[in-house]
C-alpha cells in the first residue's frame, strides 16, 4: 500500500489524523535591543525613544508614535551616556538640540525613579 501524507497516529484500533489536533500556542513577546548596553528584553520593559520629522525627539510610553524609534533600558547609567554622548543621535539619525537633550534629562529622572 502507498504512504499516507498526512500524519496519522495509531490509537487503539482506529487511526487518528495528527493534523486535526489542538497544538499549544505560544504567544510572540517583541524583543528590542538597548542602544547603550545592548541588553535586549521584552518591548514593554524598554523606553522607546522616537524622533519625528515635525515636533523632534520625544520619549514615546505607548511606543506606538510614528517615527524613527530607539530603545533605552531602564538603567541610569545608559541613559546618561545615551544622553551626554552620539549614540542616541546615530540611531535616530539626528542632531539633538539642547531643549531635546533637557526634556530626556528629566524623562530619565522620572523613569529612573519609577523603575528601580
Amino acid at each position: 500500500m502507498g504512504a499516507s501524507v498526512t500524519a496519522r497516529a495509531h490509537l487503539g484500533t482506529r487511526f487518528v489524523n495528527m493534523s486535526k489536533l489542538p497544538t499549544t500556542q505560544h504567544k510572540h513577546t517583541p524583543v528590542r535591543t538597548c542602544i547603550v548596553c545592548r541588553e535586549t528584553g521584552a518591548k514593554r520593559t524598554l523606553t522607546r525613544l522616537v524622533r519625528t520629522p515635525d515636533q523632534g525627539v520625544w520619549v514615546d510610553p505607548s511606543g506606538k508614535r510614528n517615527g524613527r524609534g530607539a530603545y533605552l533600558c531602564s538603567q541610569r547609567t545608559c541613559w546618561e551616556r545615551a544622553i551626554g554622548s552620539d549614540i542616541l543621535e546615530k540611531a535616530l539619525r539626528t542632531t539633538l538640540t539642547t531643549e531635546e537633550r533637557q526634556r530626556l534629562t528629566e524623562a530619565m529622572a522620572q523613569i529612573a525613579n519609577v523603575r528601580n
